[in-house]
């Protein structure tokens, strides 16, 4: 039986394992989520609200029933912390209205303001 010649190592060396940061990327200027206002208070106040308000509020007025997982700020408060603090502009919608419908008429907000 033949002899193996080399075995090369399997252990990576320091220098492997070092990942460059591309300060140009768009997360190099972008804040985390805890920073923006949705750290551990949020999450609380998040699940209270959706036991309390479990269905999609947009589902409800086309006369569907689904479960709402995300907490939406019906204004968008853009760092306003009154304003995301304040219950009276939340509501409840399901990840597919969130991503979609909700978006677009911000969209259009936007595009019209």
């Amino acid at each position: 039986m033949a002899r193996l010649k080399t075995l090369g190592s399997r252990v990576k060396t320091q220098s492997d394992r070092l990942v460059s940061v591309n300060t140009d990327s768009w997360r190099a200027t972008k804040t985390t989520a805890h920073q923006r206002g949705y750290g551990y208070k949020w999450q609380k106040a998040r699940e209270g609200w959706l036991n309390a308000h479990p269905l999609c509020a947009y589902c409800d007025r086309e006369g569907r029933v689904t479960s709402g997982t995300v907490v939406d700020h019906i204004v968008p408060h853009r760092g306003d912390m009154t304003l995301f603090w304040a219950r009276s502009n939340w509501q409840t919608l399901c990840k597919t209205c969130h991503d979609s419908v909700k978006k677009a008429e911000e969209a259009d907000a936007a595009r019209y303001a």
